[in-house]
């Protein structure tokens, strides 16, 4: 298909005019990396850079306000809407969500109930969870809407590639972006489908088809400083310290809790764990988040949520 009628099929302009210069937009790419902050929002518009597999560059819209769930909390969250963190006090008092009681929640969410891994550690609770989260997230300075983000970004050009056709179907894998350049990182991307069928605890109708990865290098420097503070927990601590903060193995379903409810999962393979996305989608750097909790950073990473011992 000749690349303006395809531009006209999906409703996407072909170029993007930013500060005096003309960018072409995906599916068009360019031999070199544009000169542009990634993400950019332009004119009411995100955009981001990715580089394909084959070595070239795309520019790519991946507005969220095209999807009025990428940007809404729940309606029985609104100081999470109108702040982006949650009523800390309040969270005490929470006995339901979407009209299921939480203790229902609680038990469709642990391992081996709506699926094997569970949506918590089997000491967890959703509420435990939600407040230790909200509590990560304050002390770095961020909102849940912050974290959300590159995660949306993520999910809509995994959509984009899809409406496109550069989706293997036959190995059920996206093989066509190698990376998304993010915050002056560049950040790997890897995801799958699945015949899908994955319900959320929450009863909100949602369902994961998706799993994906993300992960960054850490530069030795940055290693080597984080091991000296915390490579006291020899070497099965410290593989999973640094994996929970440089690497990401996920649903598409994570992205609408987050933005939804908060919610991160527990700790389970599955979790977006809050200080890891802001390390990976260059939020927060290792001192950042080290200042953040001071020599407690492993405990923040790894310390489940139980009820009563949230600090």
């Amino acid at each position: 298909m000749p690349f303006a009628l395809l531009c006209l099929v999906l409703s996407l302009p072909a170029t993007l005019d930013h500060a005096g210069r003309t960018y072409p937009l995906y599916p068009a790419t360019t031999e070199t990396c544009p000169d542009l902050p990634s993400p950019l929002d332009a004119r009411g518009r995100e955009y981001v850079i990715v580089e394909l597999k084959d070595g070239t560059f795309g520019l790519i819209d991946v507005t969220r306000a095209d999807h009025p769930e990428q940007v809404s909390a729940d309606d029985e969250f609104p100081h999470l809407a109108a702040t982006g963190l949650h009523d800390q006090a309040g969270l005490a008092f929470l006995t339901s969500l979407n009209g299921r009681p939480l203790a229902d929640i609680d038990r469709d969410a642990r391992p081996g109930a709506l699926s094997a891994d569970g949506f918590l550690a089997a000491d967890e609770s959703v509420r435990a969870v939600i407040t230790g989260d909200d509590r990560l997230v304050r002390a770095m300075g961020l909102t849940h809407p912050d974290l959300a983000r590159p995660l949306w970004h993520i999910w809509n050009l995994m959509q984009i590639d899809l409406d496109l056709g550069r989706w293997n179907m036959a190995h059920h894998r996206w093989e066509n972006i190698r990376r998304m350049k993010y915050n002056g990182c560049w950040i790997f991307l890897d995801a799958h489908d699945t015949k899908g069928g994955q319900q959320s605890p929450f009863g909100d109708g949602l369902e994961g088809a998706f799993w994906m990865v993300f992960w960054r290098p850490v530069p030795v420097a940055e290693q080597e400083w984080l091991h000296e503070r915390y490579g006291h927990h020899g070497p099965t601590g410290w593989n999973e310290l640094l994996g929970r903060l440089t690497r990401i193995y996920t649903g598409e379903m994570e992205a609408f809790t987050i933005t939804r409810y908060g919610f991160y999962e527990g700790h389970t393979d599955w979790r977006v764990d809050p200080l890891g996305a802001a390390w990976l989608f260059g939020l927060r750097s290792f001192p950042e988040l080290e200042a953040a909790f001071p020599g407690e950073l492993d405990r923040a990473v790894l310390e489940h949520w139980v009820e009563g011992t949230i600090r």
